[in-house]
C-alpha cells in the first residue's frame, strides 16, 4: 500500500509540473480576417478569389482544431478586428488585433505584450498551415525549456513557426515579409544563440503548393474542367 501511495503522489506530483510549466506558454496564432478577395491574393490569381476563399476558411477550421488543445494560453491576432462568433472558439482563445506597420512589427508587438504578460515561452504561428500539427507546435514548447529560440523553417524560404524564451528584435527588422530571403535573414540574426531548427513544412501560397494534394481537389474542381 505505502508503494502504491508513494507511485500516485509523484504521478500527481509529476501532473501539477508539467502544468506549472504549460501556464508559462503563450501560443501566438496570426490571422487574416477571411474575406472575399482579401486572402491568399497569389492562390486567388490562379483558382479564383471565391476558391481561394474556401481554401483559406478550410486551413483556418484545420488550425483551430489542432491548436485548441495545444498546452498553452492561446490567442488569436486578427488582421483587421475580431469577429466574436467564429470558429475561434472564445473558451479556448484570446482575441487580439495585430498593429504595426508590417508583420515584424505586428509579431514584435504581440510577443513584447506576451512577456510582459510573464509567459515565458512564446510561440507564433500562422493560420494557414496544412503540413502543421499538434505534435509540432507541443515539441517547440518542449525546445524552448532547453533552448533559447526555435524556428520552423517553410519550404518557401520562410518560416511557418517561431519561438523564444527572451525577446530579440532583431529578428522582426529589415525583412522582406512574404519573400524566400526570411528565413535565412532570420537565421542570421540567430547566429550564435542557442537555437534550435525543426523540420522542414510546406506552406501554402501558390496552386503549386495545392495542386496535387488531396485534402484540397474539392475546391480545384473548376480546375479541372
Amino acid at each position: 500500500m505505502g508503494i502504491l501511495l508513494s507511485t500516485e503522489k509523484k504521478q500527481e506530483e509529476a501532473t501539477v509540473n508539467y502544468h506549472t510549466i504549460a501556464s508559462k506558454n503563450l501560443l501566438l496564432i496570426f490571422t487574416r480576417n477571411p474575406e472575399l478577395g482579401k486572402c491568399k491574393t497569389r492562390l486567388a490569381a490562379r483558382v479564383g478569389d471565391e476558391s481561394a476563399l474556401k481554401i483559406y476558411k478550410f486551413l483556418l477550421n484545420h488550425t483551430a482544431e489542432l491548436t485548441q488543445d495545444v498546452n498553452a494560453a492561446k490567442q488569436v491576432w486578427y488582421s483587421e478586428e475580431i469577429w466574436k462568433d467564429d470558429i475561434w472558439d472564445n473558451s479556448y482563445f484570446n482575441k487580439r488585433v495585430q498593429h504595426g506597420a508590417d508583420l515584424g512589427i505586428r509579431m514584435a508587438n504581440a510577443f513584447q505584450e506576451g512577456f510582459s504578460s510573464n509567459f515565458e515561452r512564446i510561440v507564433v504561428i500562422g493560420s494557414d498551415m496544412h503540413d502543421l500539427s499538434k505534435t509540432d507546435i507541443d515539441n517547440a514548447f518542449e525546445v524552448l525549456q532547453t533552448k533559447d529560440f526555435v524556428i520552423g523553417p517553410a519550404e518557401d524560404g520562410g518560416y511557418y513557426l517561431l519561438g523564444m524564451t527572451t525577446f530579440n528584435s532583431a529578428v522582426f527588422q529589415n525583412k522582406a515579409w512574404g519573400s524566400e530571403t526570411v528565413l535565412q535573414d532570420t537565421l542570421n540574426n540567430l547566429k550564435n544563440k542557442n537555437l534550435q531548427v525543426l523540420e522542414m513544412r510546406n506552406d501554402i501560397d501558390l496552386y503549386e503548393d495545392i495542386a496535387t494534394t488531396a485534402a484540397f481537389q474539392p475546391f480545384l474542381k473548376h480546375m479541372k474542367k
